[in-house]
Order: C-alpha cells, then sequence, then structure tokens
C-alpha cells in the first residue's frame, strides 16, 4: 500500500468519529458564542486547542470569570491522560520521521487513540495513516464548531433549553467511564465533596483545581499504600 493510500484509508477510518464529533462540536460553538467569545476567538480555540472536553470546560470557566492562569491549570489536568495515550502510540511510529511527530501528537484525542491503537497496526504505512485519521476527524471537528457557532450567532441568549447542562452532563459520563473499582469511587467522592467544601472560600473556580489536585494525591497514596510493591 502506498502512503497516499494510507492517508485515505485513516480518513475512511476516521469517519465515525467525525460522526461522535458533530453533537459535542456544536454544543461547543454554541455554548463559545453565548458565552459571549467571538465567533472568531470561538473557532480559532478548535483550531489550535482541538480537544473537546478542554474547550468546553473553558468556555465554562471564562463566562464564570475565571483567570487565565485557572483555566491553564485545569486544561492541563484535564489533558494530562494524552501523555500516556502519546507514549502508547510512540511505538508504532518508530519509522515516522521524527519531524512528522509534533503534529501526529497534535491529532492525538481519545477517539482518534482508540480507534487508532485497534487498527494502525496492521498499516503499513504507520504515519501517513494516522494522518489521514487525524486530520478527517480535526476537519470534522472544526465543521461541527462552526455549525454552532453560526447556530449560537442567530439564536438568541438562552434560546435553547438546556444548554448549559452540556458541559456538567458530558462530564458526568467521562467520570462513570472512568469509574472501575472502589478507589476511583472514593477518589471522586473526594474530589466532589470537597469541590462543594471550598466554593464559598476560594474565588474564580480555585475551587475546582484545588479539590481535583487534592483528591488526585490521596488516590496516589492510597494506590501506594494498597500495593506497596508497585513501582
Amino acid at each position: 500500500m502506498k502512503r497516499r493510500e494510507a492517508v485515505l484509508s485513516g480518513a475512511k477510518t476516521a469517519v465515525p468519529i467525525v460522526l461522535g464529533y458533530l453533537p459535542v462540536g456544536v454544543a461547543y460553538g454554541l455554548l463559545a458564542v453565548q458565552s459571549r467569545l467571538t465567533p472568531l476567538e470561538a473557532l480559532s480555540m478548535s483550531m489550535f486547542v482541538f480537544a473537546g472536553s478542554s474547550q468546553l470546560i473553558s468556555v465554562d470557566m471564562l463566562a464564570a470569570g475565571a483567570g487565565w492562569i485557572q483555566i491553564v491549570l485545569m486544561t492541563l489536568m484535564v489533558n494530562l491522560r494524552h501523555i500516556l495515550m502519546s507514549a502508547a502510540l510512540s511505538l508504532q511510529f518508530r519509522k515516522t520521521p521524527s519531524k512528522w511527530l509534533p503534529f501526529l501528537g497534535f491529532l492525538i484525542t481519545d477517539e482518534a487513540f482508540a480507534v487508532g491503537s485497534a487498527t494502525i497496526a496492521q498499516e503499513k504505512h504507520k504515519g501517513a495513516f494516522f494522518a489521514g485519521l487525524g486530520v478527517t476527524g480535526y476537519l470534522g471537528w472544526l465543521l461541527a464548531s462552526c455549525l454552532g457557532i453560526l447556530l449560537g450567532s442567530v439564536l438568541p441568549p438562552g434560546g435553547i433549553p438546556g444548554l448549559d447542562f452540556v458541559l456538567p452532563s458530558m462530564f458526568i459520563v467521562l467520570l462513570v467511564m472512568q469509574i472501575k473499582a472502589k478507589l476511583e469511587v472514593v477518589v471522586a467522592v473526594i474530589a466532589g465533596a470537597l469541590s462543594l467544601l471550598f466554593v464559598s472560600l476560594l474565588p474564580n473556580n480555585w475551587n475546582v483545581i484545588v479539590a481535583t489536585i487534592i483528591a488526585a494525591t490521596v488516590g496516589a497514596v492510597m494506590e501506594r499504600w494498597r500495593n506497596p510493591d508497585a513501582q
């Protein structure tokens, strides 16, 4: 298979990913515009960030008056999983020229990682295949964001009931998907309780950041205590 064919194969494989991006991207565009970002600002975030969960939470924090430090810290914590995904996929790109690796790294999302991990091993031109997969997903995300931005520009504020629940509902789903053992339940409960405790003590969403750091630290200590032989 030639590289061009590998790119096209990756693009075809990405079609389900694009379909999955559509509702989230449209919701992001709507929320971004109704949170008083300009259409250019909203689209630029999709172009340069390309991370649905981070974009949604950033828009929510901007609307709540959070500063850039809080937004950067929260985005960093939300996206720490990309380190593990990149490390896992890097094993497939040993023969890919190093100059292409930053570009491929930018294209990694949860969906691209899941699909790529399941299909890329059988591809001869792995870098070209993942480029086709990732670029197609990226363009689909931009398209969905544009649709949401257009809708948000013509609808009056509050024109869609329940739109402000998109972000909480998405993170509830992500939380449920992550809970696989009692330890995750304990960490989630600690984070939620501390966030509520700190809400009147810390301004501008710092309660969420501080609660997340404390809960994650407690979880790491408990995991170490439970498995003392783990490295």
